[in-house]
Order: structure tokens, then sequence, then C-alpha cells
């Protein structure tokens, strides 16, 4: 991970781009991107849209906006200092207090609490 971040850092560095990539500008061009992975689903049905990957244009789309939307929080990352795997890890943990497995089936609460996440 550290690895590619530094090449995300080398690249903007040899572009000149470093000016603007502040937190602000990179978490919108993480929200735009996405979008634009959003938008690859957006009117499939759940059917359609588990079987994307089969069609090679629409599987190319979906890698591609996958490596835009990591590119820019791994640069979001690097900006401001968050280690992405232990922040990532830290999460898993609150949420395995938070959801233990132990509960069979979620309720109307905790759907509700996974979709303002």
């Amino acid at each position: 991970m550290a690895a590619l971040q530094r090449r995300l850092a080398e690249f903007a560095a040899a572009r000149g781009w470093q000016p603007y990539h502040t937190p602000k500008n990179l978490a919108v061009a993480l929200s735009v991107e996405a979008s634009e992975l959003v938008e690859i689903f957006q009117w499939l049905t759940p059917e359609e849209s588990a079987r994307v990957m089969e069609e090679p244009d629409s599987a190319h789309r979906v890698a591609d906006e996958v490596a835009d939307v990591l590119a820019y929080l791994l640069q979001f990352c690097e900006v401001l200092g968050v280690d992405v795997l232990a922040a990532l890890a830290a999460k898993i943990d609150r949420n395995e207090l938070r959801f233990p497995a132990s509960r069979s089936s979620p309720s109307k609460a905790d759907k509700d609490r996974h979709s303002s996440e």
C-alpha cells in the first residue's frame, strides 16, 4: 500500500499537482469517482449488477473506476497522514462490537444504522 501511495505522490509531483491535492479537493475527487462507479450500476437490476464483470467492456469500466476511487482514497490518506489499513482494522473492530455475530437477523434499527454509515 505504501509503495502505491509513493507512486501516486511521485506521479502528482512530476506534474506539479501537489498544490491541488488538498484534503477538500481529494475528498471531492473521491466522491466524483465513486459516483462514476455508481453510474455503471445505476439502472441495472440486482441480477444484472451481479453479472457486470462477465462482459469485458463493463468489467473494464468497473475496474477503472475502482482504481480511481482507490487512488484518490490513498492520496487523501497520504495528505492527512491516515494509515488506511490501521483505520480499516480499527473500524472492523468497532463494527464487530456494535454488530455481534450472535444476533441471528438484523433488526430494522440495524439496517437503518448501516444505511447511515
